[in-house]
């Protein structure tokens, strides 16, 4: 079954709503087709009328007010856990150590405000000192890829677009998404390994969400990439200074908060979603 996607204006006329669905149906449509999209196109504000609508028949919302191209180079920016994987690795990690319910409970209290990232990391990690390196392989042998992950990598890439991966999560993990799926770029945290073992400890300045966010323009400076073609996807709160300083932020299955604050938010689909919101620019340029 095709998963719905609303497309919806603020500033095209009806008129210019039906021009665009059929100056699209020979690509755009037919690219929506192949992720295992269909489309409906709206035009005016989004409404509680028209998300309920979508709601009920589990439809995402965008708006064409896409300012970033398919057809241009451009840059990609992605969290990992929950974002490019589907998992989070240190409650993995936690449940082969042994202190799952330990790092549960420290997660429900940043959760609640009670402690910030940084203070979250650290003390979840601490549970994992003396823990053989060894699980470390068991979860990277199990990483189970965000659906669509393969298939918006290739398509991007096709494209000459620069991709990476900013998270809060551990290198042992993104540096292999980096070199197995020819990313450019791959910043996450280090875990200290003494001997084959965790110390609990990680090592250098923790990649919070003011460091993702810095991330991504020094990777746009560095590739030499406008700011009118920066892309990032996130799930979580400390993703949401990334989501910001995009040109398109996208909250992939994201916690109730970033979706609040999120302008483009993906709740059914999955991460080929960026690239038909890429290609509908493309096609709204013609």
């Amino acid at each position: 079954m095709p998963h719905t996607f609303f497309i919806y204006s603020k500033t095209l006329t009806d008129e210019q709503v039906v021009q665009f669905a059929e100056i699209s149906s020979s690509t755009l449509i037919k690219q929506a087709e192949y992720l295992g999209y269909r489309i409906a196109y709206f035009q005016g504000n989004l409404t509680i009328c028209l998300r309920e609508k979508a709601q009920a028949v589990q439809a995402d919302l965008s708006t064409l007010d896409i300012t970033p191209s398919l057809s241009e180079k451009g840059l990609l920016v992605m969290d990992m856990d929950s974002t490019a994987i589907k998992i989070e690795c240190i409650d993995e990690i936690a449940k082969l150590a042994g202190t799952g319910e330990i790092v549960s409970a420290i997660t429900a209290s940043a959760m609640r405000g009670e402690l910030d990232f940084e203070q979250s990391l650290r003390k979840r990690v601490g549970t994992l000192a003396n823990a053989p390196e060894s699980i470390l392989q068991k979860v990277r042998e199990n990483l189970p890829l965000m659906d669509g992950f393969e298939q918006m990598v290739q398509i991007l890439k096709s494209h000459g677009w620069t991709l990476a991966i900013a998270s809060g999560g551990f290198d042992y993990f993104a540096d292999y998404l980096k070199e197995t799926y020819g990313l450019d770029y791959a910043v996450s945290n280090q875990l200290e390994i003494v001997e084959g073992k965790l110390t609990g400890q990680v090592l250098g300045k923790v990649v919070d969400a003011q460091y993702k966010a810095e991330t991504l323009k020094s990777l746009a400076e560095r590739f030499a990439i406008p700011a009118s073609q920066w892309v990032a996807v996130g799930d979580g709160a400390n993703d949401l200074p990334m989501l910001k300083t995009a040109s398109l932020g996208v909250a992939l299955h994201a916690k109730p908060k970033v979706q609040e604050q999120a302008e483009f938010v993906v709740n059914f689909g999955d991460l080929t979603a960026l690239v038909l919101l890429l290609n509908a620019k493309t096609i709204f340029n013609k």
